[in-house]
């Protein structure tokens, strides 16, 4: 198990993904924060959020991450990298929030660790 979180580390893609995973991140919660203060219901402002973030997660991981020219087919397959994501992350943010009373505001910065790498494994066959 630890040779392969080595693996992982030393693989530059990896270490790019994890640099587009941060700016992706920091740009959800930003969206995620407008929105809440905007009155939407958290679990409204986790989706809208989501999905803005992930067109410009498409485009990094294109240009930056795996260095592909972004083309219509991979941007229609894209979405299937994020519906684990999605679906993990939005889980985590209820169980952390409704379960075990996690502020609104922190619980969606831990709820976004927890995919990334079933996120990085769909996107490298999709986008590569």
């Amino acid at each position: 198990m630890i040779n392969r979180v080595m693996d992982l580390i030393q693989n530059k893609s990896f270490v790019r993904f994890v640099i587009v995973g941060c700016i992706n991140t920091l740009n959800y919660y930003i969206l995620y924060v407008l929105l809440m203060s905007l009155g939407s219901p958290y679990i409204i402002s986790h989706s809208l959020a989501f999905g803005i973030s992930m067109v410009g997660s498409f485009y990094l991981n294109c240009y930056f991450t795996y260095r592909t020219k972004p083309t219509f087919a991979k941007f229609f397959q894209f979405p299937l990298t994020y519906v684990v994501n999605y679906s993990v992350s939005t889980l985590s943010l209820y169980v952390l929030v409704d379960l075990l009373q996690f502020s609104e505001f922190l619980a969606p910065l831990i709820a976004a660790v927890i995919p990334i790498p079933f996120t990085y494994m769909i996107s490298k066959i999709i986008l590569e």
